[in-house]
């Protein structure tokens, strides 16, 4: 069993002490045990560990439970298939039994938040354990993204396809069309108008393992960086030539005619996550449509499909056509920090932290854009029924949980990045937080106008608010970068 990381908050906004509070308790819920293993669910009604969001959720909440973080990686490799292939969602039964499922992929977010655990695990582990670690992670994306190229690109025009609407865990999004909702089969679905559909989400997954198998092996110094670079680099290029529209400044699929499926989604921001768009590409889709209020810079920003889009539905319901979703805010941390926008992660993050606050520390699926509100329809279970409505009441999402938990550590709190340790100190009321992360205790501190930053006991940061300063673990610098 792995030790447990710790963290602390306190905030002189009792609003964000009682929302952060909540989101801890609640977290709490969506521990489960898989067989011998604990693993956090995805929550809110849905009790399994999908591919979309649990690797990514685990690591998240790696600062408060380590050994679940791992689980949620680990199982999924474990359960990979001897042709490569990904489980899609993996299931866990009262008799101890667990079922991997392989009837779509429900997205990719694995790569990035299972290397992070490689950097988690330092303090905890050997070295020889961690390097085993990297070499099954490493085998694991090598053989995956084979997989892909075996298998989904099945007209061969060099463009990874869709199969099904929950290949990219777009449940009711009327851009697929007829489309089925899930493929069991490794052969092309026949009979349908728009898929098998050449998807920007499926070439960037292939782009993420070879991005990440680049790192790794940076790391091992296999001499494998450049071959994996290059690899990566060219589902870049095949994603800029073939799915990128310049003049408008997005990314749009393909149905299986080979059309532009003329619908502004939000998906572009999920190639940012993956990493699959260059500088240039990321800035243009950010200034002419993500910060676009006619678009999906709303009141509450981030909606699924741009609300001036004939495709916009706001739907109160699981549905990826309109409103907005608590995994889109989770995803788009990475996707905008690693592109250089920190400070639009701390704008994003406040608006999110208040819309739950306003709708009384409820972690819904879905918000309404135009009003912010949550949507309380959910898939949930009979337990979350609430006593004075027939429909549905869903609380304990766990996107809307780790989101909220991981904006407010990227805004006044601590976390680590591949290795290096993250200070975020942005104004507001008086705050501090800490974190514990083995032999190591972070802390940050303000009074909402100038702030202090300690690593193991020494100060390292006096000065303003809105800063991030980014050290090594010993709290040594490395850059620092404006978050407001």
């Amino acid at each position: 069993m792995l030790p447990k990381n710790r963290v602390s908050f306190q905030s002189g906004d009792a609003a964000l002490q009682q929302l952060y509070d909540e989101a801890v308790r609640k977290c709490l819920n969506n521990l489960a045990r898989f067989g011998e293993d604990r693993v956090l669910v995805e929550g809110g009604g849905y009790e399994k560990i999908w591919l979309e969001t649990q690797p990514m959720g685990g690591e998240m909440y790696a600062p408060y439970d380590l050994e679940a973080a791992l689980n949620n990686q680990l199982l999924f490799m474990r359960h990979q298939r001897a042709d490569g292939r990904l489980p899609g969602s993996i299931q866990g039964f009262a008799d101890g039994s667990v079922e991997a499922q392989f009837n779509k992929f429900q997205g990719f977010c694995f790569p990035w938040p299972a290397l992070n655990l490689y950097y988690w695990l330092a303090p905890y582990v050997t070295p020889a354990e961690r390097s085993a670690y990297l070499d099954r992670l490493a085998d694991c994306l090598e053989r995956f993204d084979a997989f892909l190229w075996r298998v989904r690109d099945s007209d061969g025009d060099g463009l990874l396809e869709s199969w099904c609407v929950y290949d990219t865990g777009e449940d009711n999004a009327v851009r697929y069309g007829d489309a089925p909702v899930y493929c069991t089969e490794d052969v092309p679905p026949q009979g349908y108008e728009i898929v098998p559909m050449a998807s920007m989400d499926v070439m960037s997954f292939s782009y993420a393992a070879r991005d990440t198998l680049c790192e790794i092996s940076r790391i091992r110094q296999d001499g494998r960086e450049g071959a994996w670079r290059r690899a990566a680099d060219e589902v870049a290029a095949a994603i800029r030539e073939k799915l990128w529209d310049e003049e408008i400044g997005a990314c749009f699929d393909k149905d299986r005619h080979g059309r532009r499926i003329d619908v502004l989604c939000h998906n572009t921001l999920r190639c940012m996550y993956w990493g699959s768009l260059s500088q240039e590409m990321a800035d243009r889709f950010l200034r002419a449509h993500l910060l676009n209020p006619e678009e999906f810079w709303t009141r509450l920003p981030l909606p699924s499909v741009a609300v001036n889009d004939p495709a916009f539905r706001n739907a109160p319901e699981n549905n990826w056509s309109g409103q907005c979703e608590g995994l889109t805010y989770q995803r788009a941390i990475l996707a905008l920090e690693r592109y250089g926008y920190h400070k639009l992660v701390t704008a994003l993050g406040r608006k999110l932290l208040q819309a739950v606050i306003d709708g009384g520390c409820v972690f819904t699926q879905q918000f309404d854009p135009f009003t912010g509100a949550p949507s309380r329809v959910g898939s949930v279970s009979k337990a979350l029924l609430s006593p004075d409505s027939d429909e549905p009441f869903q609380d304990a999402y766990g996107p809307t949980l780790l989101s909220v938990l991981t904006y407010i550590a990227h805004i006044w709190g601590v976390t680590m990045v591949r290795g290096q340790i993250w200070f975020s100190m942005a104004s507001g009321s008086p705050w501090r937080y800490e974190l514990t992360w083995g032999e190591h205790v972070y802390c940050t501190e303000g009074d909402g106008k100038t702030a202090r930053a300690f690593a193991d006991g020494r100060e390292i940061y006096c000065g303003k608010c809105g800063v991030r300063l980014m050290t090594d673990p010993a709290g040594n610098w490395l850059e620092q970068v404006e978050i407001e």
